[in-house]
């Protein structure tokens, strides 16, 4: 494993936002989950890829999370890299491409540095791209920290080298099918990093500033215990749990913007105690260690057909086709549209209130209740 920043790029949105969150996250160990190794390993198949791509030397990494799967993903990350590749050289004869490239943006943040996946620099334009492998959160590149913060590791690298005018910044995300891409002047980055990024980097490396819950909580290893975020959902219950017909519009809406953090911070709560009871035998008032319902399963699938056979009973298979995103898979993209696009539907998704910073476009309640009285 490599050295982590303290103000790593990854967490800039939570210390940006949370600035003594950073200190108080080092109490806490680092602990690697199953999605973070396999978008390592993901990461790495990336770098050996495109190095491979662009004729350097690299040895393939193994990994048990190889598959077919990580394979074509990694392969359209290349892809994409090579084409911005292609259009870069459109205005500049001798673009270079960095992989897996060291930056240091610590004029701007105390010991700051990340790490770029990829690099293309030429004249007029940085091009900056940031693989995820995740599925979970869906990321954008507009007005990203994380993107930001390489964009300045990158200047310092190469802004007196080439003449550069604005910065594009793309996210990669094949498992969300996102490709988000955001493009800034290099004025508007400085002015940014001068007048927010500095002073609250400042802040968060000193442990300084007040503790501030939000959507950023979210992977901060100190969330479960930070007492400003308890606050911040349990007073939620100065509403007393009142029925909604009781409460007033204000209301509802201050509870709705809160909800869904409230209901991950109960979720968090419950599992570290969870964990706590069964790993290192705390007792919890009132709660109590059980085992919890299991689903009964065959222990040899063969020998439970041959037995029931034996028995005289035949009608025991299903038979079912494989999913639509495997088929979509053995097949190829091209392929499954020529072969299946006109047997394929996508409904419309079942009406649900978000809050207004999600992307999807709303709809209009209106016409919907129109389109139903049509259909009568």
């Amino acid at each position: 494993m490599g050295q982590h920043a303290a103000l790593s790029p990854s967490s800039s949105h939570r210390w940006l936002n949370c600035s003594p969150s950073a200190k108080l996250e080092q109490q806490f160990a680092d602990s690697e989950s199953e999605a973070a190794a396999e978008g390592t390993a993901a990461h790495a198949l990336c770098e050996h890829k495109l190095k491979r791509a662009l004729k350097m030397r690299s040895k393939k990494p193994i990994s048990r999370f190889d598959c077919d799967e990580m394979d074509a993903f990694t392969d359209g990350y290349v892809d994409f890299v090579l084409e911005t590749l292609a259009q870069a050289k459109q205005r500049c004869k001798d673009p270079i491409v960095l992989i897996e490239q060291h930056l240091d943006f610590s004029c701007y943040v105390p010991e700051g540095f990340g790490t770029g996946d990829a690099l293309i620099v030429g004249d007029g334009i940085l091009h900056v791209i940031d693989f995820k492998y995740g599925q979970g959160i869906l990321v954008d590149a507009e007005d990203n920290p994380q993107m930001k913060l390489y964009a300045l590791g990158a200047l310092e690298l190469f802004g007196n080298l080439y003449d550069i005018d604005e910065i594009s910044m793309t996210i990669y995300q094949p498992r969300r099918e996102n490709v988000s891409t955001w493009t800034i002047s290099i004025a508007a980055l400085k002015e940014w990093a001068e007048q927010i990024l500095k002073p609250r980097a400042i802040l968060a490396y000193n442990g300084k500033g007040d503790y501030c819950p939000g959507e950023w909580c979210q992977f901060c290893k100190a969330a479960v215990k930070c007492r400003a975020r308890a606050e911040a959902k349990l007073n939620l219950a100065k509403y007393e749990f009142a029925l909604p017909p009781l409460l007033t519009d204000d209301e509802i809406e201050e509870i709705l913007s809160k909800l869904d953090d409230l209901a991950k911070w109960a979720s968090d709560i419950m599992a570290y105690a969870t964990d706590s009871a069964i790993n290192h035998g705390k007792q919890w008032t009132g709660y109590k260690v059980v085992e919890g319902r299991s689903v009964r399963k065959y222990t040899d699938d063969t020998a439970v057909a041959e037995a029931a056979q034996a028995a005289g009973y035949m009608d025991i298979y299903k038979q079912s086709l494989i999913t639509l995103t495997e088929m979509e898979r053995l097949m190829g993209k091209e392929q499954f549209a020529e072969v299946l696009g006109g047997l394929i539907q996508k409904p419309p998704g079942k009406l649900t209130l978000v809050p207004n910073s999600d992307k999807r476009q709303a709809i209009e309640i209106s016409d919907v209740h129109n389109d139903f009285k049509e259909d009568l």
